[in-house]
């Protein structure tokens, strides 16, 4: 018998874990002489009480459920994939050839090509780590960190010396063709009386993004091959002994993880900037880490654990426009989340545990 209810674990310790990380992050702002209150409220009304603070906030949790989901399905084969970063950095190279070299007639088609790039290139550059570890024994944490290095050389090479146009010192792609750039919120949602996600960057990518939470819900619990890495995850020793190969599973949970990291540039470079630049990944492959463990793996909790940073990053830079709490709290407050939702979980998981037991007792 399970010592709390799924739900709590589901809700109630992130929850928890959460207004922990909140109320440390409160005495920080008190600590440089700002009101907690205030910043909350500044948070609040720029990230959420306009459309336009919702379009970047969108944006970023857009970004955090790719990255996300590819965190999640490799802690589901038990693979510590912390290599988001790089693959999705080389996931945006994809992107950018296909928009680049390929003639699109609509967004909609370059919209399917761009997704299949991306996902392609972040695929490959996880396939090599992913090999290691069933081959090799090779730690995948030690080779996945080593990979963000070498995309980030990688893509840094081929922006200056290859794909750099003529006469630019910026090191990006040229613009994509106008017929690859995908709707924004803004054409979407806004009408001759109502303009809404005035100057905001999310797009069409984040219904992209929500179909893949359902791809990958219908991939872990509803198919043979996602039961294949859950019981790999669970117990190798088990898995082997049903007829599973634990190299294959290996490989397969990093090829899709590093697919879904990749397609994570879709947003970036297509959707927002409309060219390939060199930072466009900007930490969400790391992000996500975060994202999947305050989601507990699933795809629903990880578009709210995704809402909840894109909300944090958003605020963050109204913060930091209109106080004088610095941009870099909110890495703060993102370290605090990291750490009592994963480091420090069973800080709150052990007394909840003994609470649901003792009552669990006591109605007997």
């Amino acid at each position: 018998m399970e010592k709390m209810p799924r739900w709590a674990d589901i809700i109630l310790i992130p929850l928890i874990s959460l207004l922990l990380a909140a109320f440390l992050s409160a005495l920080v702002i008190l600590a440089i002489g700002e009101s907690p209150l205030n910043a909350l409220d500044l948070m609040i009304k720029g990230a959420l009480m306009r459309s336009a603070g919702w379009g970047y906030t969108l944006y970023y949790a857009t970004n955090f459920i790719f990255t996300g989901l590819a965190v999640a399905v490799a802690f589901h084969a038990r693979l510590f994939n912390i290599g988001g970063e790089g693959q999705a950095m080389l996931g945006g190279l994809g992107v950018a050839l296909v928009c680049l070299y390929i003639p699109w007639p609509h967004w909609s088609l370059a919209l399917v090509g761009a997704s299949v790039g991306g996902a392609v290139f972040g695929a490959l550059w996880a396939f090599l780590p992913g090999w290691l570890q069933a081959r090799r024994g090779s730690h995948i944490v030690i080779t996945t960190i080593m990979f963000n290095f070498m995309a980030a050389a990688l893509l840094n090479y081929v922006l200056v010396n290859l794909l750099r146009p003529k006469g630019s010192m910026d090191p990006a792609t040229a613009k994509f063709p106008e017929a690859t750039h995908l709707p924004t919120f803004h054409d979407m949602f806004s009408t001759t009386e109502t303009v809404l996600f005035r100057g905001s960057p999310a797009n069409v990518t984040f219904f992209v993004a929500l179909l893949a939470c359902v791809a990958v819900w219908l991939l872990i619990w509803r198919t043979r091959l996602g039961y294949e890495i859950r019981s790999f995850g669970q117990s190798e020793t088990a898995a082997r002994y049903a007829g599973i190969a634990p190299g294959r599973i290996i490989v397969v949970a990093m090829l899709i993880s590093g697919a879904l990291a990749g397609m994570m540039s879709v947003n970036t470079s297509m959707g927002e900037a409309e060219r390939l630049v060199l930072n466009s990944v900007e930490g969400a492959g790391f992000i996500g880490i975060a994202v999947a463990l305050m989601g507990r793996n699933h795809p629903f909790g990880i578009v709210l654990a995704a809402l909840l940073f894109g909300f944090l990053y958003q605020g963050g830079a109204e913060l930091a426009f209109w106080t004088s709490i610095p941009r870099e709290l909110i890495i703060v407050i993102q370290a605090l989340v990291i750490l009592f939702t994963g480091a420090l979980d069973n800080m709150v998981r052990i007394p909840l545990e003994r609470l649901f037991v003792a009552l669990r007792r006591e109605g007997s």
